[in-house]
């Protein structure tokens, strides 16, 4: 049998690194670190972000927050800070030595959201 995505991503334990390290990078980043310095619940931000990766790669969770549209309506967000926050993602990927043909499928995923994120 195939794992799932949710497997090839390491379960629960490897997903929540994987957003420890993209939260980190996006902290870091001189592109989009502003609008995560702004958050004042992080705990909760990577929480959604957990149950987000989890539920949208095959796993056992169900995501509790608004849907991406709703979630960035009215935030404006351009092409250069989705892109930068899909780098980040690819990086903490590539720290937590995920498998290329999983990048390419979590990296379709978030693709296909593109259009409820920018510019709206």
């Amino acid at each position: 049998m195939t794992a799932t995505l949710f497997q090839r991503l390491g379960a629960a334990d490897g997903i929540a690194h994987l957003v420890d390290d993209a939260v980190a990078a996006h902290l870091a980043n001189p592109i989009i670190k502003t609008r995560y310095e702004q958050i004042k619940d992080m705990a909760h931000i990577k929480q959604l972000s957990r149950e987000f990766f989890t539920a949208g790669s095959g796993g056992p969770s169900t995501y509790t927050g608004k849907g991406m549209l709703a979630a960035h309506k009215g935030m404006n967000v351009s092409e250069q800070e989705f892109l930068a926050v899909i780098d980040d993602i690819v990086g903490a990927m590539n720290k937590n030595g995920i498998d290329e043909d999983s990048k390419k499928d979590v990296l379709a995923i978030l693709y296909s959201l593109k259009g409820e994120i920018i510019r709206v």
